[in-house]
């Protein structure tokens, strides 16, 4: 997996800030605040499913350490996986969360496996959603099978109490396809 540090980070941001401005069907799924696990379930008729590609402790890059709020170079568990409908990969989500927050959080990202981490934080009403932003996510951050240039990403955290979780969600071309949307 190349997750090379010295990719040129992405610039985080809000809607509002975004210039130019994604389509409004791009943004409509970019900066919807529901389970995006819940919209792709409906969007395949029920065909989802959840693919872990790698997850560990490993150092997190320095735009997670900030939206974190953690020292730089910090460790953390990553999780990154592909959302797949039918079969097809139709997003990539890399989750983090600080080591030093989430040993003795009482949450165990290790024994997700196959299911959707968006379910978990979706279902406990004591982790509240952070601000939705949006990015073109680097290339070089991406599996080699699904690299590509300037595919739309969006991130947020989920937070409860000192413990952040930062989902991040880059939206494959399989999956514009598949929702009859030009991105």
């Amino acid at each position: 997996m190349p997750h090379t540090a010295s990719a040129h980070a992405p610039c985080w941001l809000p809607l509002a800030r975004l210039d130019p401005q994604p389509a409004a069907d791009v943004s409509g799924w970019l900066f919807n605040e529901d389970s995006l696990t819940r919209r792709l379930t409906a969007l395949s008729a029920g065909g989802f499913s959840v693919t872990p590609l790698q997850e560990g402790w490993q150092a997190l890059r320095q735009d997670e350490c900030a939206a974190l709020g953690v020292a730089a170079g910090s460790q953390g568990w990553v999780r990154e996986v592909y959302l797949r409908g039918h079969g097809q990969p139709w997003v990539f989500a890399r989750s983090v969360a600080a080591r030093s927050v989430l040993e003795g959080s009482g949450l165990n990202l290790a024994e997700l496996g196959s299911r959707s981490l968006g379910e978990l934080l979706f279902s406990d009403k004591a982790f509240d959603r952070g601000e939705l932003q949006a990015c073109r996510y680097p290339a070089a951050w991406l599996p080699a099978e699904v690299c590509a240039e300037h595919l739309w990403a969006r991130r947020s955290c989920f937070s409860r109490g000192a413990l952040g979780v930062l989902v991040a969600e880059v939206f494959l071309p399989a999956f514009w396809l598949a929702a009859g949307i030009e991105a």
